[in-house]
């Protein structure tokens, strides 16, 4: 049995006795075995164990958990899938972790206004299976859509592949109830969707839950296109897929998706069981979905063809019914998980460069990786240049972290140097926040952080995310011997990255 100790300053027993009055016991969790499936998220090189987790079932449960850790000067976050990349749903100082996965209801659905109200726990793909027969569903589609959850979607600011046309998170949520940090609830938004005033829901999505939790969503529904048309092209060169990318939108032609995935995936995934027939010899290939109208669609597909053929295609399939286009869809969704049939381990990276800029910056993390001894694979979105480079390693050698976070460092220092950005849709949270300082000005953090500071003075909701450590700040107390020495160096040489 784990034995209980009370810290300075931190009364656990009675915060336990509190929050099971509160729940029952079945919904707190406290003993280290019951804790440690919660000390990481999707990025693995991260992890703390919190000191409880509880599962609150109503926003007035959301309500007294938030009210009872400011009383106690607790730090707390919200956790749903646990599918984040960014370490957004790592306990960072331990606390109380609110899993609301029981908050899992779809409230009201209303296709005369298009829109749906649900809980922070519903599954992002069960909101458009509730609406499908009736042609309409939810657009934002990440990767993980089949287990990542709307609470965590809006904390991040979720997108996926046909963020190109249909834009991320913060484009179809309308309306948001949320527990802020000083224990009341508040309503941001409307259903409209036009913000008067301050736009605070568009503040709250991406906020990574260090501004509060949001309870229910109001989101925007779409009337599924009355026509859809996917292909799949062939390359036996990198450089080639990605010049028919930057062809296809010069044309002006904006596809719903379109997608790019290198050789290493191709092979990962012909190895699993979403096989596609993709010839495992492929430099790249295309994945585009174009919709709209029937009458215009052809010509849409047509036009796209025109370009692909211009530049050194081997083969183009378009899918010929609804089931290939499943089918072709299915190998893209499921890249991530097909990488262990390929590799022990993999860590899962975020970036976004201009799109003119992708022969370059491929070619360069290609080579970053053999400079690092470690394979490189990509999956990403290339239509609007969200990169997605995966490294492959096996945590079991004794460097390896380091050199998975050396070269993670040095690919977002080649996204930031041709001018991109840290982040088209996992967010920053422990992964990316010391390199915030590469990308914004001290004014531009310093802004950031009194508006966090307005919602969260605190600084208990999800603390340590997005925003670099500072010398002299109470976090510095909660870092590792190891971690304090790297931050020194990095505040002495902004040009050291290699955490």
């Amino acid at each position: 049995m784990a034995v209980e100790t009370s810290e300075p300053g931190f009364p656990r027993i009675e915060i336990r006795k509190e929050l099971v009055d509160l729940l029952d016991s079945d919904r707190v969790l406290h003993t280290p075995e019951e804790l440690l499936v919660y000390e990481c998220d999707g990025l693995t090189l991260h992890s703390r164990m919190p000191d409880f987790v509880v599962f609150p079932s109503s926003t007035h449960e959301v309500l007294e958990i938030v009210r009872l850790a400011r009383r106690h000067g607790i730090p707390f976050l919200a956790r749903g899938a646990g599918t984040s990349l960014s370490g957004g749903t790592i306990a960072a100082e331990g606390g109380i972790v609110l899993e609301l996965s029981r908050m899992n209801e779809i409230l009201q659905i209303d296709l005369e206004n298009r829109l749906a109200q649900v809980q922070p726990g519903v599954v992002n793909q069960h909101v458009t299976r509730a609406v499908e027969a009736d042609e309409f569903y939810y657009a934002p589609d990440p990767s993980s859509q089949v287990a990542s959850t709307i609470g965590g979607n809006v904390a991040e600011n979720a997108g996926g592949p046909h963020t190109l046309k249909y834009g991320v998170t913060t484009n179809h949520v309308l309306a948001l109830e949320v527990v802020l940090p000083d224990g009341e609830v508040y309503r941001l938004g409307t259903a409209a969707g036009d913000p008067v005033g301050f736009d605070l829901v568009g503040t709250f999505v991406g906020s990574e839950g260090t501004l509060g939790i949001a309870t229910e969503a109001t989101v925007r529904l779409l009337h599924a296109a009355p026509a859809v048309k996917t292909l799949l092209a062939v390359y036996d060169s990198v450089s080639e897929a990605t010049q028919t990318v930057s062809g296809i939108i010069a044309r002006g032609i904006v596809p719903a998706a379109l997608e790019m995935i290198d050789r290493n995936t191709i092979q990962a995934i012909e190895a699993g069981v979403y096989a596609s027939g993709i010839p495992q010899d492929a430099a790249a290939v295309l994945l585009i979905e174009v919709d709209g109208l029937e009458a215009g669609i052809d010509q849409q597909l047509e036009e796209i063809l025109e370009v692909i053929r211009s530049r050194q295609v081997r083969e183009v399939r378009v899918a010929a019914s609804a089931d290939e286009r499943k089918k072709l869809w299915a190998a893209r969704k499921n890249a991530f998980g097909a990488y262990g049939r390929i590799s022990p381990n993999y860590y899962t990276m975020d970036g976004v460069i201009p799109r003119s800029k992708l022969p370059e910056v491929l070619g360069r993390i290609e080579s970053l990786g053999r400079e690092y001894g470690l394979r490189m694979a990509n999956v990403f979105h290339a239509g609007d240049g969200n990169l997605h480079p995966i490294i492959l390693y096996d945590i079991a050698r004794e460097d390896a972290r380091e050199k998975v976070m050396a070269l993670a460092g040095a690919i977002l220092r080649c996204c930031i140097d041709v001018g991109g950005t840290l982040s088209g849709e996992h967010g920053i949270g422990l992964e990316k926040r010391e390199f915030m300082r590469l990308f914004f000005s001290e004014a531009d953090l310093q802004v950031m952080e009194r508006l966090k500071q307005v919602f969260n003075p605190d600084n208990l909701a999800n603390p340590q995310k997005i925003f670099p450590m500072r010398r002299g700040c109470g976090e510095m107390s909660s870092l590792s011997e190891d971690s304090r020495d790297r931050l020194s160096r990095f505040e002495e040489d902004p040009e050291f990255v290699r955490f």
